[in-house]
């Protein structure tokens, strides 16, 4: 039996309040979709919803039936949107690779764009997923007045609130915050991995000349103080202690 969706309320009270932003480059950049656009500006809409499911959408994941239903005006950017989440590369490379909160976490983020309202939220949707899948919560996201006030039919999903205004500085992107695996996965994928493939500096000359202040430069001269000439040498002991240890004979 399907479980309704969980109450939740915002974490703060200024959650539902309108931003003041002044321009900037850090508004958030909005596509959409216009019949009049041509196949550029259309390829530019189709890349922005890989982007913003996928993070980057390689040849293989790439959907040409469903892009060909876009470009004919066939299905609408909300119908693009809810295909790309409910695709095989979704499942594959992301659902079945991260916990159900991390999952409730990235749709509210890429589909509401916008961080989720705590962890009450996250448990309302993760009880969406667990008893509906992914298609339920999706589709329950897509329907909701939130997502189509803020996006509409034709608009391609984007982070909102990216300026606050008593910040110099805007929220963080949602790819820096919520990266693609999580910290177990990452480590058992071994990434990320540094590979450098330029070619090393080398110290220039000057760098390994002696200019004092090495201990090595002083050894001559400790070695020649008065304490230092009646000691052993290095790797000799001075006295014989194992002869001096009382032993008992086995033949006595």
């Amino acid at each position: 039996m399907a479980l309704p969706l969980l109450s939740y309320a915002p974490t703060t009270k200024n959650a539902r309040v309108e931003p003041f932003r002044v321009g900037s480059d850090e508004d958030p950049k909005a596509v959409a979709l216009d019949r009049t656009l041509g196949r550029q500006e259309l390829g530019f809409v189709i890349e922005a919803a890989y982007r913003q499911i996928f993070f980057h959408a390689f040849k293989v994941d790439r959907d040409r039936f469903l892009e060909s239903q876009l470009r004919n005006g066939q299905i609408t950017v909300r119908d693009f949107i809810r295909s790309l989440c409910l695709s095989d590369t979704f499942n594959r490379s992301f659902y079945n690779l991260n916990s159900n909160y991390k999952v409730v976490r990235h749709l509210v983020e890429k589909l509401l764009g916008r961080t989720t309202h705590g962890k009450s939220e996250e448990i309302a949707w993760a009880a969406v997923i667990m008893t509906r899948g992914v298609k339920g919560m999706v589709d329950d996201i897509i329907n909701s007045d939130e997502y189509l006030n803020a996006f509409g039919f034709d608009t391609v999903p984007f982070q909102r609130n990216r300026v606050v205004g008593s910040r110099d500085l805007g929220e963080t992107p949602f790819n820096i915050t919520s990266p693609r695996y999580d910290a177990y996965y990452r480590k058992i994928l071994g990434f990320p991995q540094v590979v450098y493939t330029g070619t090393p500096r080398a110290l220039p000359p000057r760098a390994r000349q002696r200019r004092g202040g090495y201990p090595e430069d002083y050894m001559p001269w400790v070695r020649s103080l008065p304490a230092m000439r009646t000691a052993a040498p290095a790797g000799e002991i001075a006295e014989n202690f194992l002869a001096k240890v009382p032993y008992r004979s086995i033949g006595r």
